[in-house]
């Protein structure tokens, strides 16, 4: 989908806090588009899985609207982690007591744009 800003892309209702995922998302705002992908497959976190695949989606958006953009001329302008719904699920404890137990969803929004050139 296209903004006035750029290419973007929002995965929603993931099943990850947003705590574990904002750390990997810190590393590859405003880089280029191919070295945020390289980072992102070279990280064991469950996060740069997830942020990957929204990556590649706002990235195809981008070249799938055929103005001539090479993936070269790409690079990650905003990734926005935000906090979804709460799943609350009840743990039992000893003692006939229970605990209540948060599922954190998230959502993940990047917008990908091209780099200017130093001539225009």
């Amino acid at each position: 989908m296209e903004t006035k800003h750029g290419y973007k892309a929002v995965t929603k209702y993931l099943i990850a806090s947003p705590f574990k995922i904002r750390p990997v998302a810190n590393l590859i705002r405003r880089r280029p588009y191919p070295e945020a992908i390289a980072l992102l497959e070279n990280m064991p976190h469950k996060g740069a899985r997830l942020i990957r695949k929204t990556v590649k989606s706002a990235a195809s958006n981008a070249l799938g609207q055929n103005k001539g953009l090479e993936e070269d001329m790409l690079y990650v302008k905003e990734v926005l982690i935000d906090e979804g719904p709460r799943m609350k699920r009840i743990w039992f404890r000893a003692r006939g007591r229970a605990d209540m137990l948060l599922k954190r969803m998230c959502h993940i929004t990047v917008v990908i744009d091209e780099t200017k050139k130093a001539g225009n």
